[in-house]
């Protein structure tokens, strides 16, 4: 049980710690994931449980590019997350990591993934958010996993399911090329740390009777509808992450509260709101606002720049404490 007693050590201490002492430990964020029940621990809900921070493709700042072995490294050593990734495929059918079917946005090269090899794509270097060239290469998803076994957790995000434009056919071959890589015997089988972002129930169910039991998913549950739709179906709680869209919702507290009581951590992703504010003063202040709302799980482009900031329970409690006391004394003052 080395997973659990690593997970309970650094989600028992705050990220202002966590900065200044486990960064000095080497491999103190990493959490080995060596099986279903263990990845099913990682992701239980507590109420004790401080607040994970998520690197949204791999995580990025200055210098380190998306989707990046270098880049989840880095991050990695300043503090404890799980990072989404994505990935399509070369022209010898290697799925690289890459969140765009082309390169001409996160590399200096141009032109389309599957019109390359792999060796050929190892001849352009990646750049990072602010487009300056680093010596970084793109990775093939092999690289990724072997680098990020007994590390972290990988959240992965189908791309061939939303990007505009993709055939039903080829959406339904990516369908069935998770499921086969994932079955006995399959290329990422002998990984234990995966879960699968879904976009919609039917999308779960082909998984789970395709006979897939050592993943879990990351499911929309923003709507009540949502969670009576997953209730009733035969996959079990404890096989799922609720991904509660943009910001908490006030009025969805009924269904937080019981997915809490099932287990489930909700998750929210500021990778289109926070993540845009422009400004790092603004940016920050959007961050702990976000903390704030209590979430289990924030996703961001940027996690690095969460470090600083309070995402222990305790913490974030007594700031809301002293927010509406700081209220109320400005109303009775008027």
């Amino acid at each position: 049980m080395v997973t659990i007693k690593r997970i309970a050590l650094f989600l028992g201490i705050n990220v202002a710690t966590a900065a200044c002492v486990l960064g000095e430990i080497p491999g103190a964020h990493t959490v080995k994931v060596n099986s279903i029940d263990e990845l099913q621990a990682y992701f239980r809900y507590s109420p004790d449980r401080d607040i994970i921070v998520s690197g949204h493709r791999g995580g990025m700042m200055p210098g380190y590019p998306e989707n990046c072995i270098e880049s989840c490294e880095k991050t990695l050593s300043l503090m404890p997350t799980f990072f989404e990734i994505d990935f399509s495929f070369t022209a010898d059918s290697v799925p690289v990591l890459m969140h765009d079917l082309t390169i001409d946005r996160t590399t200096n090269g141009k032109g389309r993934v599957a019109d390359y090899t792999f060796d050929q794509l190892q001849g352009f270097n990646l750049v990072d958010r602010a487009g300056n060239l680093t010596p970084y290469k793109i990775p093939s998803l092999k690289q990724m996993l072997e680098w990020g076994k007994d590390k972290v957790v990988f959240n992965f995000d189908n791309k061939y399911i939303n990007t505009k434009n993709v055939p039903d056919s080829v959406k339904r071959a990516s369908l069935e090329y998770y499921a086969r890589q994932l079955s006995s015997g399959g290329d990422w089988s002998m990984y234990h740390n995966i879960m699968l972002s879904v976009r919609s129930l039917d999308e779960a169910m082909f998984y789970w009777n395709k006979g897939l039991r050592n993943v879990m998913f990351c499911v929309e549950i923003s709507k009540p509808e949502h969670f009576e739709a997953y209730d009733k179906s035969p996959i079990p709680w404890n096989y799922i992450m609720a991904y509660i869209r943009t910001a908490v919702n006030p009025e969805m507290q009924h269904v937080y509260d019981r997915l809490h009581q099932l287990g489930v951590m909700t998750m929210t992703s500021i990778t289109a709101t926070s993540d845009k504010i422009k400004n790092p003063v603004d940016r920050k202040v959007a961050y702990h606002r976000d903390l704030l709302s209590l979430p289990d799980i924030i996703e961001t482009d940027y996690p690095s720049e969460f470090i600083g900031l309070p995402w222990g329970r305790d913490a974030l409690h007594r700031a809301q404490d002293t927010a509406v006391k700081s209220r109320k004394t400005k109303a009775n003052k008027r």
